[in-house]
């Protein structure tokens, strides 16, 4: 089971950092993406790191501002936003990919997927 946290209402500029955390199984073997929805919008690839963590990789909407990293020992992958703006507003969904380890945006390719968190950018 995944539970994703850290959403909730920010100014634009901003930052704020989003958790995943497993729980009843490990994923330190496995890549995690964050992906995000905006409401009539189609769900979209934000960020993915690798299962080791040396590899990460970026929607180019929020690359430089974004960062994706994973605590193995800890079970959890973190997503810290920064320079937040209106549009990132959404709810924001992490997933783990159990058949390929590098870090990728196919959501197609997330098998295990957390319930959500709101995060609303205010302009």
């Amino acid at each position: 089971q995944l539970q994703a946290s850290g959403g909730g209402l920010v100014q634009a500029g901003g930052s704020l950092r989003l958790s995943c955390a497993a729980s009843g199984r490990t994923f330190s073997t496995y890549a995690v993406g964050w992906f995000r929805q905006a409401p009539g919008k189609e769900r979209e690839f934000v960020a993915a790191i690798s299962w080791t963590g040396a590899s990460t990789y970026y929607a180019d909407s929020v690359k430089g501002r974004f960062t994706i990293s994973r605590d193995n020992a800890k079970n959890t992958v973190y997503l810290q936003m920064n320079s937040l703006k209106p549009e990132d507003t959404a709810v924001y969904y992490c997933a783990v990919s159990i058949n390929i380890w590098l870090a990728h945006p196919h959501i197609d390719e997330y098998d295990y997927w957390g319930q959500g968190t709101q995060v609303t950018v205010s302009s």
